[in-house]
């Protein structure tokens, strides 16, 4: 049975975990000491823009200043309207000017919260979009017939034209009423929202996101989720109170935990969590994974490490990749990974075992509530995918940067960083007017200096005449050091202090600028809107058993009916029976064919269609029809007048002579003229040109008489009478 935890024993930590058995499947941890400002909705003021970047940068209240790209700003913030397609962000925006932002992403190491104007309100079954009407639809996990379902329920909610609207997956199988209750509640947010940022000027928090317990509750408590186990009273309570007024139809799910072995204990999670925070995980074969994130992308690479599941070489990489691509999915989801990632399988020969852990991947990624892109296993044995980032990290959340290596991983060693330092040190002693060189360096390299390296720091002395310094600093770890420079007319070099009195000065004045992590508080904004208004949500009303159709009066007879007939001749007419009109609702959508612009419309009786029509056996027997009343005698019509003869028109002008023609008289066949030369058009007036005279035929050719040719002798022949005549 699938099951939410839900840990609150400590107030600087709140877990909520996911449980299938006793496999975790998602975890969601808030920190205390960390204030989570996604979705918070602020007032914020135009500090910088910048048409380079084509954005703006926003001071909402936060130490960074946030960053607003041009295509997140609404057009009501714009100060006039752009002319032409391309909208230059200098001309519509400016410095000092107030706008209500929304943090789409968190801040990032050096990098500032991105923003954005467009506010998106998430309820249980909706998220209202107040200023985007172009945006909304239905969730993307949704397809099919559901798809149709719910775009014809969300057609039928009474929204302003001027909103988007999108339905979420919790919204499945979700009454008209209960979501027309939950878009009701967002409107009622939206109008406290816009009300509050006129109470003074910017910057400052309008509305916080509620904290993990009761987000967990509106984005993962389904029909598949068992029950939910609160440990503490206080959580419990905050949970019972949120599911009454948003779903009270699983509040009996809500349960208090309250034995003395802790929660997580219980269900043997909580080295399932450990494992979350560790480099490398191991797999059930004996192989593991191994997670690197950089700057630029998170690294995963698969090692078999001892598997030996498999009969030969290709079967062991086969099903290692496998374990392999089943875990990664899960880790992302325990990690909250987002980004770019790159994967480094095991190299496969054969195509199938590739698709195979494609199809695997895929498989394992469809229960993510993430955006996932995967592509395909490269020649390389890499397969590249990206994960949509809903909230920072683990290890951003969880964690810090190491102190000493700076996130890098590796330090240099002692005798490498002495020579380093010892470079450093001649350096700054040779330049002009160098009267001391001090160097702060950690125990270890200290040693070194003083000991191996003692006779090439006196011949740096000796050369360049100026006092060389080496102080120990127990405060200090590799690779960390601080080398500086004093000049002849420095007061603290004319000051003669002893090596110890300078080590004392410097530990004391860096105990006193670094304050420990463990002292600093956090200082929270306190927002606008404590609390938003709600109402109790409508209850979905069991389905109640259909009435049963009242008993059919005895038919009247043939007699009584031809009686009843006869009276009403004699009785008067009696006032026509209006038809009912029937109030047709407002929310109400029209049938599918009175949606079609009369095109393909129905043509079975009552609008039915074929599939809904029961078999003939099925249906309920016919009523016999009532014998008509006959009808009225007509009077009959008053005969009409003969219409009278009109006379013939007169001829019009002109056609007398029409009428008189005589047939045309047969012509003669043309005779065949020889081809002569026309005449231009324009040659009316002009003289006509001569004709040409006609060729004569040419003579027949005589045949000339030609001599017999000579017979032709053979070249040998030839050449021996020429000889004779020579």
């Amino acid at each position: 049975m699938k099951r939410m935890l839900i840990n609150a024993t400590q107030p600087e930590e709140l877990r909520v975990a996911l449980v299938d058995g006793q496999k975790l499947y998602d975890l969601d941890i808030e920190s205390g000491a960390r204030e989570q400002k996604k979705a918070n909705i602020y007032k914020g003021r135009i500090t910088r823009v910048e048409p380079s970047l084509e954005a703006a940068f926003v001071d909402f209240g936060s130490e960074r200043h946030g960053f607003l790209p041009l295509k997140e700003i609404s057009r009501e913030y714009f100060s006039k309207a752009p002319e032409g397609g391309r909208v230059n962000i200098k001309d519509v925006l400016k410095e000092g000017q107030e706008v209500i932002v929304q943090v789409e992403k968190e801040e990032r190491g050096n990098k500032g919260a991105a923003l954005t104007t467009f506010i998106s309100l998430a309820g249980r079954y909706l998220v209202l979009m107040p200023n985007n009407p172009r945006a909304g639809g239905i969730s993307r996990r949704i397809e099919g017939e559901e798809r149709n379902e719910l775009r014809e329920a969300l057609n039928g909610l009474n929204a302003p034209a001027d909103m988007g609207l999108i339905v979420r997956t919790a919204g499945l199988g979700r009454s008209s009423e209960e979501m027309q209750w939950d878009l009701d509640y967002l409107l009622q947010l939206w109008s406290a929202i816009k009300e509050a940022s006129t109470s003074r000027p910017a910057p400052f928090l309008i509305y916080q996101e509620s904290n993990v317990i009761i987000r967990a509750i509106r984005d993962y408590l389904r029909q598949d989720i068992g029950e939910v186990l609160v440990d503490s009273v206080e959580a419990q309570e905050e949970a019972l109170s949120f599911i009454q007024q948003v779903m009270p139809q699983y509040a009996s799910k809500i349960k208090l935990y309250e034995d003395s072995v802790p929660l997580f204990n219980r269900f043997q999670i909580e080295s399932q969590i450990e494992t979350a925070f560790q480099r490398e995980v191991k797999l059930p074969s004996g192989g593991s994974i191994v997670i690197d994130p950089t700057e630029a992308l998170v690294s995963i690479d698969i090692n078999s490490a001892r598997a030996t599941k498999g009969s030969d070489i290709e079967e062991t990489a086969l099903q290692t990749n496998l374990e392999a691509a089943e875990e990664i999915a899960r880790q992302l989801r325990l990690r909250d990974i987002g980004g770019l990632i790159v994967i480094d399988f095991i190299d496969m020969t054969p195509a199938k075992n590739q698709r195979a852990v494609e199809e695997k991947m895929r498989e394992a990624l469809e229960a993510d509530r993430a955006r996932v892109q995967v592509g395909r296993i490269s020649r390389f044995g890499l397969l590249e995918m990206s994960r949509q980032r809903l909230r920072p990290s683990l290890g951003e959340t969880s964690g810090i940067v190491c102190p000493r290596c700076n996130g890098q991983g590796i330090i240099r060693d002692v005798e490498s960083l002495s020579l380093a330092i010892l470079r450093l040190i001649e350096e700054e002693a040779l330049k002009d007017r160098t009267a001391e060189v001090r160097a702060q360096v950690p125990i270890p390299v200290a040693a070194f200096l003083l000991n191996e390296k003692r006779n090439s720091i006196t011949k740096i002395e000796l050369r360049t005449r100026s006092r060389i310094v080496i102080l120990p600093n127990d405060h200090l770890e590799t690779p960390h050091f601080e080398v500086q420079r004093l000049r002849d007319d420095s007061p603290e070099a004319l000051s003669g202090q002893s090596s110890y009195e300078i080590a004392a000065t410097a530990e004391h004045e860096e105990a006193t600028a670094h304050p420990s992590a463990a002292t600093r508080t956090l200082v929270r904004q306190e927002a606008a809107i404590k609390a938003a208004p709600r109402s109790s949500a409508p209850v979905a009303a069991e389905p109640q058993p259909a009435p049963l159709a009242p008993s059919k009066a005895p038919e009247p007879s043939l007699f009584k009916g031809l009686v009843k007939s006869l009276v009403s001749l004699f009785a008067g007419k009696e006032e026509e029976a209006k038809p009912a009109v029937v109030e047709k609702k407002s929310n109400e959508r029209p049938p599918r064919e009175e949606r079609r612009n009369g095109r393909q419309q129905s043509r079975n009786r009552g609008g039915r269609r074929d599939e809904e029509r029961k078999p003939r056996e099925e249906r309920a027997p016919r009523e016999e029809r009532q014998a008509r009343e006959p009808r009225e005698e007509r009077q009959p019509r008053e005969e009409r007048a003969p219409r009278e003869e009109r006379t013939p028109r007169e001829p019009r002008e002109g056609q007398e002579n029409r009428r008189e023609r005589k047939p045309r008289e047969e012509r003669t066949p043309r005779e065949e003229r020889v081809r002569e030369l026309r005449e231009p058009l324009d040659a009316a007036g002009s003289e006509q040109r001569e004709e040409r005279a006609e060729r004569q035929p040419r003579a027949e050719r005589q045949e000339r008489q030609r001599p017999p040719r000579e017979e032709r002798q053979p070249r040998a022949e030839q050449a021996e009478a020429v000889q004779d005549e020579a």
